[in-house]
């Protein structure tokens, strides 16, 4: 599993450039069903050629992350933002419960964090227009779920903090 912040749309398409093109067909990003399946083009891409895992944010009946689980016994990579949604650029926010959820089911599947910085000036939440900047990824070392949901959360969000502080940036303007 890959996780990490969450600014832009252009954070899972930075993720999956990472990837070689062999492994791109079992690479997994899961977003929120409401956004990307209200459109049927946005849908159909998002799906069939992204191959993204749709997570209704709202409960209705069944579990969630059922297609989660599933991409993960079938040996896939998931990439999950753990702050549920796209958040003001370059700040961090608050981890939602799903990774514990994921990892506690998965023990020994690890746990790769991202920090990435400059795609939420990129492409920031609410705007449709791309702005060329400049961006910035640090990687963390992998961690394992370690049978307590607070403490476990608590590391995630610590490293990518840390890993946040590793950058000399200059105050956007």
């Amino acid at each position: 599993m890959i996780i990490a912040n969450h600014n832009s749309h252009l954070d899972t398409l930075v993720i999956l450039s990472l990837f070689p093109l062999s492994l791109l067909p079992r690479v997994r990003p899961v977003a929120a069903a409401d956004y990307f399946l209200r459109n049927p083009l946005l849908a159909w891409f998002a799906t069939k050629i992204i191959g993204i895992i749709p997570i209704q944010r709202t409960s209705k009946g069944g579990n969630p992350l059922h297609q989660a689980f599933e991409a993960l016994r079938n040996d896939e990579v998931l990439i999950i933002y753990p702050e549920g949604s796209r958040g003001d650029p370059e700040e961090l926010t608050k981890f939602k419960k799903g990774i514990s959820l994921i990892s506690k089911k998965f023990p020994d599947v690890p746990i790769t964090p991202l920090f990435l910085h400059g795609l939420g000036k990129a492409l920031p939440k609410g705007d449709a227009v791309f702005v060329p900047f400049f961006c910035d990824i640090f990687v963390g070392d992998a961690q394992f779920w370690d049978g307590e949901k607070d403490r476990f959360m608590q590391k995630l969000e610590a490293q990518i903090t840390d890993l946040s502080k590793q950058g000399h940036f200059p105050e956007w303007i």
